[in-house]
Order: C-alpha cells, then sequence, then structure tokens
C-alpha cells in the first residue's frame, strides 16, 4: 500500500496528546464527535481524532485498525487488549484498543457508540488520499506524473532562490527504446519502463523526486548541487547496465544534468539539463553529460 495509507501514528503527530482518562469527564456528545471526525480529509489525522475522543470517554490509551490494505496506530501499545470486528465500506477491519482497565456495561455500550461514527470519514478520507495519489502518480511506474513534476520543480527552483540548498534536474531516457516497441510490442515497452522506473527509485535519495513525464522520458530533482546529481547519474547508469533484462533487449539509458542558478526558471533549468541530454546522446549514448558551464 502507499505510504501515506501504511501509517503508524503516535500520540505526539498532529498535536494530538493522550489524555489522562477521567470518570467524570463531560458528557459524550455524538454531533460535536462526527463533526470532529469529518474535519479533515487525512486518514491519519481521522483516526488520530477517533482515538482522542476515545481517551477523552473511556479508558483507552491505544487503539490499532488493521485491514488487508490498511494500517494505523493512535496512542500506546501496552495495556489490557480488547479487538472488535467491523465492516468498513464492505472491507472487514480489525480494531485492537488497549486499556487502562476493562470496560463496564456502560462503557461497552459507549465504544458501541463512538465505533459506527468512525467508518464513513475515515473511508471518506482513504477514498480521497488514493484519488489524490492517482492524480499526482503516474500509474505504469508509479513515479510521479508530468503535473506533480511541474509543481515540485517550481517548488524546488523557488527554494534554491531563497538560498534554502542547491537543486538540480536530471533528465533521462532510454536508449533504443522505439525499436524495442516495434520489435518486441508495447507489453514488453512497458515491462521494460516499469523496470527502469524501479532502477531509478533505487537509485535515488530520500530526498530526491523521481518522475515520468511522458513515454520513455523520465526527470529527477535533486537536492544538491551539479556534482551531487553526477554521483546519482552515475548510479543509474551502473544500475541500468547491471540489469539483466536491459541487456537482453539491448536498452541503455541516457542522462543531463544541471544546476539551478539565482536568475533561472524551473523550465530554464529543464532546457539546459535537456541539451546537456542530447550532448550524451551525440557522445554514443549509454551515458551521462553534466552543464559544462557549471563544473567548476
Amino acid at each position: 500500500m502507499d505510504f501515506g495509507l501504511a501509517t503508524t501514528l503516535y500520540p505526539d503527530e498532529f498535536n494530538y496528546q493522550t489524555e489522562a482518562y477521567s470518570p467524570v469527564s463531560t458528557p459524550l456528545d455524538l454531533v460535536q464527535v462526527i463533526q470532529q471526525l469529518h474535519a479533515s480529509l487525512d486518514p491519519r489525522t481521522v483516526f488520530a481524532c477517533y482515538g482522542k475522543v476515545l481517551g477523552q470517554h473511556l479508558p483507552i490509551q491505544g487503539v490499532r485498525l488493521q485491514s488487508t490494505q490498511y494500517k494505523f496506530s493512535w496512542g500506546k501499545r501496552y495495556g489490557i487488549s480488547l479487538k472488535r470486528q467491523l465492516i468498513c465500506g464492505g472491507m472487514p477491519i480489525t480494531l485492537q484498543y488497549q486499556l487502562l482497565t476493562p470496560l463496564t456495561p456502560s462503557q461497552e455500550i459507549t465504544l458501541q457508540e463512538i465505533e459506527p461514527l468512525l467508518l464513513q470519514p475515515l473511508l471518506n478520507a482513504i477514498q480521497y488520499q488514493e484519488m489524490s495519489m492517482q492524480a499526482m502518480f503516474d500509474s505504469l511506474t508509479g513515479l510521479g506524473n508530468r503535473h506533480y513534476y511541474t509543481q515540485s520543480l517550481i517548488n524546488a527552483v523557488a527554494r534554491a532562490h531563497r538560498k534554502q540548498g542547491a537543486v538540480s534536474l536530471i533528465v533521462l531516457d532510454l536508449d533504443n527504446f522505439k525499436q524495442l516497441n516495434d520489435k518486441y510490442g508495447h507489453k514488453c515497452g512497458d515491462y521494460i519502463l516499469k523496470e527502469f522506473g524501479d532502477t531509478i527509485r533505487s537509485s535515488i535519495r530520500s530526498t530526491d523526486q523521481a518522475f515520468r513525464i511522458g513515454g520513455d522520458e523520465f526527470v529527477v530533482i535533486v537536492q544538491g548541487n551539479i556534482h551531487a546529481a553526477g554521483l546519482l547519474c552515475e548510479r543509474i547508469v551502473t544500475a541500468t547496465n547491471a540489469n539483466a533484462s536491459f541487456h537482453q533487449f539491448g536498452v541503455s539509458s541516457s542522462l543531463g544534468a544541471a544546476e539551478a542558478n539565482d536568475t533561472m526558471e524551473a523550465e530554464q533549468l529543464y532546457e539546459q539539463a535537456d541539451k546537456t541530454l542530447y550532448q550524451a546522446k551525440a557522445s554514443g549514448r549509454n551515458c551521462y553529460k553534466l552543464s559544462p558551464a557549471q563544473l567548476s
């Protein structure tokens, strides 16, 4: 599952602190609970809000949700364990509560009143996040798509202009990809594209961002200067050449990189990196070139 939906949430996140349960806490206002749970479209925040409500009205200090697709956790992971099964959007889920003390009959009734209120806002938040992810990521490779790239590059260049760190851009594509598609068909081509996306993802650092912006054209936004981009280019070329599938189908990669300067806009940075890519192509392919004006 994607990173946003399989997340562990601890009490100090989102300002949801575990509150000490008091038997004389304020009466349960179901309308207010519903409003709180519907206040966010982030699944983690919705679940954290659910945990906070539980902690205010019941001797519950932690809760975990698990299904075949999703996992959420809030609060402490020790105490008396209580498991309950629910159905959310046709999907069976397990809720495991960590109790300070066993629930009394009246507290069990309160839990039964609160539990169903979680399901719809959590389902809404999950569906919203899934749609957001689909709008941002390429379905074949799992990398960012062209729209996400455009916004990310503008933001990265703006940070560089504010002196918040150097930013470089790598433009890369597959050598001989058209011939592969013509000879073996688009199914094979899609397989190679996915493999290349995986190769890029495994080569970059956690601070870098990779995108497929069309066909066999990919870009990487590098948090670093041109020399950092060069090291990343070297890793990608090495990994591509070591891939048995690429070797079998005669596919390699060419890369070009450029670093943003104080006056360069996002589109100019792309053009500079793309120009450098064509220099790599002209040099025989299966290699990378760095913008010569920035090497010093």
